[in-house]
């Protein structure tokens, strides 16, 4: 066999290899990323309603650094516990909800606007009833403030709809997602949840709501906002936010109900 000859040949069987090992290495990605998935789900209660596709978004943001968490919003009666992050980019909100730029800020009276995805944080969002306790905490010059509201309107709107997000008198939250929630594609509708704020107290000696559903992941507030914004892999689901400070996309500075 000439010495091409033998060229060729090492260089098919190298090729053959290559293929083999290119292909063990997206079958171990594959299953790998399914018992991702399933180590997310286990956790119960909120998490358990997360699409596939999210929960892997959402991991892959685990470890990188953004933008400071504003507020941690918490729903008890549906085991929903997200970080509040500034703005609705990709980063934002696959790690947490989004605030809703142009809105007031937590703790501000008036309109508080948060997006959040309909296959994660928000898709437990689909049970909520009228009455519903919502609580916001954040940061104050003092210490840590747990401000309560009580879910008092519920309604689905056109993406065009902004007037949902303007400004209110009365301190308000307006939690927005895309709607339905199990389309296939870019829903067509916003899902949108109005609380009216009850009362603030300190966080320390806040209690939140016996359950209606586990929270998704155990949690230790107080060190949440307090830290750089850097998160820490945690339980390797939606909230241990606090170990750090730190579908469909519903909002941006222009059009606040924006499809993702």
């Amino acid at each position: 066999m000439s010495w091409v000859r033998k060229t060729g040949v090492s260089l098919v069987a190298c090729g053959a290899v290559l293929c083999v090992a290119g292909a063990g290495t997206a079958a171990h990605g594959r299953v790998m990323a399914r018992l991702e998935v399933a180590r997310f789900r286990a956790q119960g209660g909120a998490a358990s309603l997360w699409d596939a596709k999210r929960i892997l978004a959402y991991e892959k943001t685990l470890g990188v650094q953004t933008v400071p968490t504003l507020a941690v919003l918490r729903v008890p009666g549906l085991g929903i516990e997200a970080p509040v992050l500034e703005g609705t980019s990709d980063a934002a909100m696959n790690r947490g909800v989004g605030h809703i730029e142009g809105s007031a800020l937590p703790g501000e009276s008036g309109n508080v606007g948060i997006a959040g995805h309909r296959d994660g944080f928000f898709r437990a969002l689909k049970d909520v009833k009228v009455g519903e306790l919502v609580e916001l905490e954040r940061k104050t010059g003092t210490g840590m403030e747990r401000d309560e509201y009580k879910v008092e309107r519920i309604s689905v709107v056109d993406p065009t709809d902004v007037s949902v997000v303007g400004a209110t008198k009365d301190a308000t939250l307006t939690l927005v997602t895309c709607y339905p929630f199990y389309f296939v594609g870019t829903a067509p509708r916003r899902f949108v949840v109005q609380p009216k704020r009850t009362g603030s107290i300190p966080a320390s000696s806040a209690r939140s709501a016996k359950p209606r559903r586990s929270p998704a992941a155990p949690t230790q507030l107080a060190p949440v906002l307090a830290r750089p914004a850097r998160m820490v892999r945690f339980v390797r689901i939606p909230l241990t936010l606090l170990a750090a400070a730190t579908s469909t996309h519903p909002s941006s500075a222009t059009s606040p109900l924006r499809s993702a």
